[in-house]
Formats: structure tokens, C-alpha cells, sequence
């Protein structure tokens, strides 16, 4: 089970564990918190990413030029997303407010040098100069043009929202509370807690068309793997995840970045192979390191 596919694995083992055999759940969600905690989890994660991208980007100040110290690149993003409030920023075709760089610039922080690719273009965009390259955020709306004459735009919102309402009727149904909700998280995790926290159609999904979430609490043998640095299952979601298999075993890939793992050339990608093809789990939980190369941008 990859993503959501983790937390359909997980409920899996809760409802039959009998039948449960070799179960690898890679990139985790945390079944604790489905789905409101899931969405709120973007934001808590995104902070400490955008504070890793500011040092990383210090270091390099020669080559991007957008601060010298952690604390000049925050300045210069912020800077950014205040211009763009007073008048949006043109970037490759979309005139992008300052709501609008901080939304994209969320899973975009997780990958170094993408993200300071990114803020470069935005930079001289916001100046008037010449920007080139393609926006370095890679969204699910951004289909294939094929893909998107075979299907309403908004298929993938319209799929997302059906998942996450019906999956669980822990759904606050007070307008007040979102609100307030949002204001709080936009100080804690000022890059993206109001969007997070503030309301959702599923305030307004009716309660016939929704169940209680399963509650996943057992000692049935699965791996779990996790990126350190994944943008849409944080490496808390994994934790959560790892919390209440108790007969699981996890694989933290420290430096990964994205979401998806087995595969992909990772360091992780012999363990699991070791488990499916003979059936044994590791001992303990174990951490291995992501190649240089991959520590900076999504591959």
C-alpha cells in the first residue's frame, strides 16, 4: 500500500488480521488522525522543511543569491508573498497572489534546490526581468494534456474530497470553529496553517453518507517505509502509523525527500524486497541515508 493505500492497508490488518501476510506500507498515513489531523499535518510538517531550505539556501548565497543567512532567505520569500499581495506576481502564464506562492511553495520546500530554483524565478519575475524553466512544483492537477481532455478538471478535488469526507464523521460542523482553527495555526506554522485549518466541504457532507473511522490498534508484522523529508505523509504521519502497528517494523530513509519509496532506487528498497520474498520482517527498526544527490531534489 503506497499513501492512501497505507492507511487501506493498515485498516486491512485491523478488520482480518488472519489474512494479512506480507504487508509493505510505504509513506505513511496516520490512522490517528484521518482525515482533518492528515490535512493539518501538511502544515506542521512544511515548517521545519522551509527551515532546512533557508539554511541550505544560506550556504549558498553565491550561486542564488537570496540571502546570506537563514534569516535573509526567509525575509526574501516573505518579502515576495507580501509583493504579491499588493499586486500579484506573473510567473510561466498564472498571476500568482501571495495565498497562491505560499500554496505552491509548500511541498515545493521539501525538495532543496527545486525550491530555490523556484523562489529565484519568482524573484525576477516579481523584478520584471526574464525568467526561464519551468515551475519547480509538480502538482496532481497538472496532468498530461491528454489526460486532462479525458476528464473534468476538477476529477482529482472531486475524488479527494469523497475519500476524505466519507472516511470518518470526525468532521467539525461549526463555521466558528474553522475559522478560529485558522488563525491559530497561521501563527504556529505561518507558511501554510490557515489553509489547513480553515473550512473544508466536508463541514457540510451529510452524516448518512460517512462512518466512524476503524480504529487501527494491533500486532499484526508489517514494514513500514519513510522518507525523512516526504511533503504529503510528513515523517510524523509514519511515526503515528508505526505507533499502533505494534507488530510492525519501520525504515526511515534519512535525507529521502518525496512521497513514494520502494522502487525508486532507495536505500530502503533491499529491506523490503528481503521481507516479500522470504517473509521475515527486520529484528528492530532501522534508518539508512538517502545518496547525496537525492537529498536535494524530488527524483
Amino acid at each position: 500500500g503506497y499513501s492512501y493505500g497505507t492507511y487501506l492497508g493498515a485498516v486491512y490488518t485491523q478488520l482480518f488480521p488472519k489474512r494479512s501476510d506480507r504487508i509493505v506500507l510505504d509513506s505513511a498515513v496516520d490512522p490517528a488522525r484521518i482525515w482533518r489531523g492528515m490535512i493539518q499535518i501538511w502544515a506542521e510538517g512544511t515548517e521545519p522543511a522551509f527551515t532546512r531550505w533557508t539554511e541550505w539556501t544560506a550556504e549558498r548565497d553565491s550561486t542564488y543569491k537570496l540571502g546570506r543567512t537563514p534569516e535573509a532567505v526567509r525575509k526574501t520569500f516573505y518579502d515576495l508573498v507580501a509583493r504579491a499581495d499588493r499586486k500579484p506576481i506573473e510567473l510561466d502564464g498564472m498571476k500568482l497572489n501571495g495565498d497562491e506562492v505560499r500554496s505552491f511553495g509548500r511541498a515545493t520546500f521539501f525538495s532543496l534546490r527545486d525550491a530555490a530554483e523556484w523562489v529565484v524565478q519568482l524573484k525576477n519575475a516579481a523584478a520584471g526581468r526574464p525568467t526561464s524553466g519551468e515551475r519547480a512544483d509538480r502538482t496532481p492537477s497538472q496532468a498530461p494534456p491528454s489526460f486532462a481532455r479525458a476528464v473534468p478538471a476538477d476529477n482529482g478535488t472531486a475524488g479527494f474530497w469523497s475519500v476524505v469526507c466519507a472516511d470518518t464523521r470526525n468532521w467539525p460542523r461549526d463555521p466558528e470553529q474553522y475559522r478560529s482553527d485558522a488563525i491559530r495555526d497561521k501563527a504556529k506554522w505561518p507558511l501554510y496553517g490557515d489553509f489547513v485549518s480553515n473550512i473544508m466541504p466536508c463541514a457540510f457532507w451529510k452524516k448518512n453518507g460517512s462512518e466512524p473511522a476503524t480504529k487501527v490498534d494491533n500486532k499484526v508484522g508489517a514494514l513500514i517505509l519513510q522518507n525523512e523529508w516526504d511533503s504529503q505523509t510528513p515523517l510524523a504521519s509514519g511515526q503515528g502509523l508505526r505507533r499502533v502497528m505494534k507488530g510492525s517494523k519501520m525504515v526511515t530513509v534519512l535525507g529521502g525527500v518525496g512521497h513514494g519509496i520502494y522502487g525508486s532506487k532507495s536505500c530502503a528498497d533491499k529491506t523490503a524486497t528481503a521481507y516479500l520474498t522470504t517473509g521475515k520482517l527486520p529484528a528492530k527498526d532501522a534508518t539508512c541515508k538517502a545518496a547525496p544527490a537525492a537529498r536535494e531534489r524530488v527524483v
